[in-house]
């Protein structure tokens, strides 16, 4: 019988031991879930701060396309102006080139007319 009391003696000694880890582990964790809840909004906070330079380093960019393409429309409604007031200049001097060639042409036939 002694034998027996000594197992159940020893079993009661790691149940024992058994409990106070498992006390031990809900005092650290217990102790701990401040900490997470904490950690937990710190990494919310820089993931907010995170978003908030991504997209505003986006904005920026966009900002900076649009003033770009703003730049580059205002520099082709320029050309565009040039190229027109070129096209009037030429179709002027083509038909001044055509009244001209018009003119030799009638001054021609008349001098030969009047040779012959």
């Amino acid at each position: 019988m002694s034998f027996f009391k000594r197992e159940t003696t020893e079993l009661d000694k790691v149940r024992e031991v058994e409990v106070e880890i498992r006390e031990l582990v809900r005092r650290d964790i217990s102790g701990l879930r401040p900490d997470l809840e904490a950690d937990s909004d710190l990494v919310t906070n820089n993931i907010s701060s995170l978003l908030q330079r991504v997209a505003g380093t986006s904005v920026q960019e966009i900002e900076r396309l649009i003033a770009e393409l703003q730049s580059l429309r205002e520099k082709l409604r320029t050309k565009g102006e040039h190229v027109r007031r070129e096209v009037v200049q030429y179709a002027a001097l083509s038909q001044a080139a055509m009244q001209s060639t018009k003119t030799i042409a009638e001054s021609m036939s008349r001098w030969s007319c009047g040779r012959s």
